[in-house]
């Protein structure tokens, strides 16, 4: 029997390349998922153009703490800061509540909708007192049934090396608790952990493996863009993620993978 995973393109609205780099994607049948950064400027703009796939891909909030966006906003900062914040026993969760608010408000006012998931961008979703703050935002803003599902970074087993460590140790099994105590779905096994280097070649190996190995209703992350912006630190990994992903070899994958994409408001669909 086939399996179905949920393959989420994150960093919707970045930058251009990014933006139609995903929509491209999405056309072709290679995705199920992407995830929006709120704050970009581009948000308003990327919204009306993703519009024509609304209910054929899960769009979800991709909630920001740490890119140029997040510092512009005024609560932003470099990863380590936010990593070193969540290990800080005072971290202030009604302020984190205020900034998932406003991140989902601009969700709304420009997608005119909920978003069908929720993540993080650098997984700050499950960092100590965003993930408490996220999780009483959600069960008070959305009536049980109508939640977003939740992205738990937590590697498939076998996965990740030692950035898949700390990116689970930052609060996967915490998240899932508190989410699941409120009635809200999330994903089991996130694949798609990457160093982002190597060459297309090397890429569609990694994904191979990704696919073989993934369990059903594993979520697998990318990050593609059709053509580089020169602030973007992966740039280069961001062109060859797509130029694979667009590719035959792509689709000839999922293929001998026996892998079905679907959206994770099918696959994690459950009683709330």
């Amino acid at each position: 029997m086939s399996k179905s995973l949920v393959l989420c393109a994150d960093d919707y609205a970045l930058h251009e390349g990014v933006s139609q780099g995903i929509l491209s994607l999405i056309e072709a049948g290679r995705l199920s998922a992407t995830s929006a950064m709120t704050l970009s400027p581009r948000w308003a703009e990327d919204a009306r153009a993703l519009a024509p796939w609304r209910g054929r891909v899960d769009v979800g909030l991709h909630l920001d703490w740490t890119s140029h966006f997040a510092v512009a906003a005024g609560h932003g900062a470099g990863l380590g800061a936010v990593m070193r914040r969540a290990l800080w026993p005072g971290h202030a969760v009604a302020a984190a509540r205020t900034c998932i608010e406003r991140q989902l408000q601009a969700f709304e006012d420009h997608w005119g909708a909920a978003p069908d998931h929720v993540d993080g961008h650098q997984h700050v979703q499950q960092f100590a007192g965003l993930r408490q703050a996220l999780v009483a935002v959600l069960a008070e803003r959305y009536p049980a049934g109508q939640r977003p599902y939740l992205r738990v970074s937590r590697p498939v087993p076998g996965q990740g090396g030692l950035k898949g460590r700390i990116i689970s140790a930052m609060g996967a099994q915490r998240l899932q608790q508190q989410a699941q105590a409120q009635g809200m779905a999330c994903s089991p096994w996130l694949s798609g952990i990457d160093d982002f280097q190597g060459d297309v070649a090397t890429y569609a190996g990694r994904m191979a493996t990704w696919l073989a190995q993934a369990p059903e209703g594993t979520l697998l992350m990318c990050h593609p863009a059709s053509r580089p912006a020169p602030d973007d630190e992966i740039a280069a990994a961001r062109v060859r993620e797509w130029t694979y992903l667009s590719s035959p070899a792509f689709a000839e994958a999922l293929h001998q993978a026996d892998v079905r994409l679907v959206t994770g408001r099918v696959l994690y669909a459950r009683p709330q």
